[in-house]
């Protein structure tokens, strides 16, 4: 049986005397294991209430040495904060507003996170009832700025400093995270047209076939009305034309070498569904049917070449008589159907041809196609590439002095519910506030990090971490020394080297380290009562945790959610023994494509309940609408999970914080009254510890993909037996009004199937927290109606931490399907 007691659970960084304390032992050996079903004692201690707190004053907006909360506020260091008539001044943009005084609530989120395994229902997740808490810089100021409102429902947890007039400092290792220069140091166009403005309302009709010079000094020919059906890397969501041209730039600096050769902007779909298609090939140019504002790369020697690591070409695709029809499926087409290819033109809002995602083919045909496995190719462990900056700001947001009955080993669910949020942990953001805090680190930090589900948003892939320390450089022939630990962390893939068959390349963001060193901040914001409790007492073996452990649930065309278990983690200091208990999930937003990195906000501190189902900590799925993928209708899905198999819960996009909006599947019919553990509405049934599922255009069906609680490091399958072809609302033939994610209770789940058998790690032991990362391979990807799909997984080593093997592997394959 495999070992789930950690030998030491984390290192504890003590704010007030800055000691970094470790566990008996090496600091290393900080084993999240989670998701692990085997049999296990698990202690659960009931939250009291009604504690005490001395809270140690911080220093206000109006306090011009409150370096951090400013920055995270937006405001200069050389702007006055506060006027004399009690108004407080913020940076928007590039002019300096006044809000009155009232109500400052700026999201300053902690991020720290634990790993759980097993709780009284087995492998699922917890969830914090939701709060939404944002927490108060100052008593008496508010402020109102572009990206933080007391009114807004997405505030970002991101950092500033110093106003900053210099140029663009940042390392060219993390193409995703450069700022752009001032104006005054910006690139002229150079061409017979002016480099196009983020201001201007169209450049077509009137520059069509003129040329321009992009930010990054790549010459662009302007195509207007004319799409290249298919050809598509991950779509994207921006805001102007520029950034359409910058986003194809960006992914070529990240790939090493040009491959996206063009982008089309859609200006009618702005604010909703994606609006910018990057295309890898401008072979096959069709007229638009749909105003399409195109950029052509005329530098490149690839213009008119089909990427050789995507040889998919879903408009040739069709489904052949060899996928005949199974056992579970007698309904399954069996015959030979040309499919019906999708591109960005073809996505129209009229009546008959809904707004949609632009490169998505659909199988034709009235019957589901059954999904088979055609072939699989490991690529093996991932590799770290930390950035190389930091932004150097100093906190002065002093740590809380709690009640001596607070600081006791034991669950205190006032810790997380009673406090606001810490502006000492989460991604700080890079932006021309901070740009001139940007410093090096003074070596290149090395990580070790458990965990690794994530998924595409808004042009990056993201893998989230759990359970990270960090050392100094590690080498063949010397380990590195223990710098730090936080509970979640967050990397984004950097080359794209899994569309050449090779393991992927992640990258940490500028805004997660908090030191020169490589100390990180952590990716999920902690409250400044479970901050304060964990600097205390993590050396006695207590801290309190935020495991984000499944696959993002998409919201919209920017943001993404997780529902992280809330975990207390009791480590015996003397036997290693652990204890691991569920708290609560707590609700966090996801953005990216920021200069700092992927960042996340705690919507709500505490949605559910230690005593309720973990809603969505096994995940979800995003029920699109008639305004197609990336829109801000339809619904949201959660999976909760327990023994037995996997219940159902709803809410609007628009109300995913506020947990009285939810809805439960009581088997028969929605209902308000959320269903209890012991419930049999599963939808799916079956012993799950990581599940993901997905609509395939492909197969016109829905397809589930999982790890078993058997701890056999093998993935399956089931694919919803359904009676007819399954078509989303904003699909070629789709029910405008209906939501087509219902039907996974409407049908029948097939029998399980082998989909992959991964090795088991360098320790011998099982394989966890695995599943698909959808959109991998663009307009090649299965979610997409491709035939690709990027699994990943995590892999015990056995080995310290600081080696350079690392205690964890993050390891991902490729699957093609017929």
């Amino acid at each position: 049986m495999p070992n789930l007691l950690p030998s030491c659970k984390a290192a504890v960084l003590l704010v007030l005397g800055i000691l970094v304390l470790a566990c008996e032992g090496h600091p290393g050996s900080h084993k999240h294991h989670h998701n692990e079903r085997l049999p296990r004692e698990v202690r659960s201690l009931a939250a009291s209430s009604g504690s005490s707190l001395i809270v140690n004053p911080t220093a206000g907006l109006c306090n011009p040495n409150n370096i951090l909360a400013r920055a995270v506020a937006g405001i200069p260091l050389d702007a006055e904060p506060c006027a004399s008539n009690g108004t407080a001044t913020t940076n928007s943009g590039d002019t300096i507003s006044s809000a009155p005084t009232a109500v400052q609530t700026v999201f300053l989120e902690v991020r720290e996170e634990f790993h759980w395994s097993d709780w009284k229902h087995g492998p699922h997740r917890a969830r914090v009832t939701r709060t939404r808490s944002r927490r108060a810089i100052s008593d008496t100021t508010s402020i109102t700025s572009s990206s933080t409102t007391a009114a807004s429902t997405k505030s970002s947890s991101s950092g500033s400093s110093t106003t900053s007039t210099s140029s663009d400092a940042f390392d060219g290792s993390y193409q995703s995270f450069v700022v752009d220069p001032p104006a005054s140091a910006s690139s002229t166009a150079t061409s017979t047209r002016a480099t196009p403005s983020a201001t201007a309302t169209s450049v077509c009709p009137a520059d069509n076939g003129t040329t321009f010079t992009s930010g990054e000094s790549k010459q662009y020919q302007v195509i207007c009305n004319v799409d290249y059906p298919d050809n598509d890397f991950p779509f994207q969501m921006v805001q102007s034309y520029d950034e359409c041209v910058s986003a194809c730039d960006n992914f070529n600096a990240k790939a090493g070498s040009t491959k996206c050769v063009a982008a089309l902007f859609v200006p009618q779909r702005l604010h909703d569904a994606d609006d910018c298609y990057l295309k890898y090939s401008t072979e096959h140019p069709a007229s638009a049917t749909v105003g399409i504002e195109g950029a052509i790369l005329v530098t490149s020697t690839k213009s008119s070449t089909t990427s050789s690591t995507s040889t998919h070409t879903s408009t040739s695709r069709s489904s052949t008589s060899t996928d005949t029809a199974s056992d579970q499926d007698p309904q399954a087409s069996t015959s030979t159907k040309p499919t019906s290819s999708r591109s960005a033109s073809s996505a129209s809002s009229s009546a008959t041809a809904p707004l949609s995602q632009a490169g998505v083919t659909y199988a034709s045909g009235d019957s589901i196609i059954v999904p088979k496995v055609s072939s699989t190719h490991l690529l093996g462990p991932s590799l770290n590439q930390p950035s190389k900056q930091y932004i150097e700001i100093t906190s002065h947001e002093k740590l809380l002095t709690l009640a001596p009955s607070l600081l006791t080993i034991g669950v205190n669910g006032d810790l997380t519910t009673n406090y606001d949020l810490s502006s000492n942990t989460g991604v700080l953001e890079v932006n021309s506030s901070t740009q001139s805090a940007l410093n090096s680190l003074s070596e290149t930090p090395h990580l070790s990090r458990d965990g690794g589900r994530g998924g595409f948003l808004n042009g990056e892939h993201l893998f989230i971490f759990c359970d990270t320390g960090s050392y100094t450089t590690t080498t063949d022939t010397s380990n590195g020394n223990f710098l730090g630990f936080v509970s979640s962390s967050v990397a984004i893939d950097v080359g794209m080297n899994g569309l050449n068959g090779k393991a992927l390349t992640l990258q940490d963001g500028i805004g997660q380290w908090s030191d020169n060193t490589g100390r990180m901040r952590g990716l999920s914001p902690l409250t400044q009562g479970e901050e304060a409790y964990n600097q205390v007492m993590q050396g006695q073996g207590g801290r309190y945790a935020i495991w984000p452990e499944s696959a993002l649930i998409p919201l919209d065309a920017s943001t993404a959610l997780i529902y992280a278990p809330i975990v207390y983690d009791n480590v015996n200091t003397a036997t290693k023994a652990a204890v691991f208990t569920y708290t609560g999930a707590t609700l966090l937003e996801i953005t990216a494509g920021g200069k700092g990195g992927p960042a996340a906000v705690r919507a709500n501190v505490k949605i559910f309940n230690e005593d309720e189902v973990e809603w969505g900590c096994a995940g979800g799925i995003r029920s699109w609408g008639a305004s197609g993928i990336g829109g801000k209708d339809g619904s949201v899905y959660l999976f909760g999970n327990v023994n037995g198999g996997i219940l159902l819960a709803r809410t609007s996009p628009d109300h995913v914080a506020d947990r009285d909006s939810y809805e439960y599947w009581n088997g028969n019919s929605w209902t308000s009254g959320m269903q209890s553990s012991t419930s049999k509405a599963y939808f799916i049934e079956g012993p799950y510890m990581d599940i993901d599922v997905f609509y395939s255009p492909r197969h016109l069906t829905f397809i589930a993909v999982y790890l078993t609680i058997y701890a056999d490091s093998t993935f399956y399958y089931r694919y919803l037996v359904a009676d007819e072809a399954i078509l989303p609302p904003y699909a070629p033939g789709g029910d405008k009004s209906s939501d087509y994610v219902e039907n996974i209770l409407k049908y029948k789940w097939s029998d399980q199937q082998v989909l992959y058998k991964a090795a088991t790690g360098l320790s011998g032991k099982y394989i966890y927290s695995g599943g698909a990362h959808a959109n991998y391979y663009g307009s090649d990807d299965i979610v997409n109606g491709g035939s690709k799909m990027l699994l990943s997984w995590t892999a015990p080593t056995g080995l310290d931490p600081s080696t350079q093997t690392s205690e964890y592997q993050l390891i991902t394959a490729e699957v093609d399907w017929a």
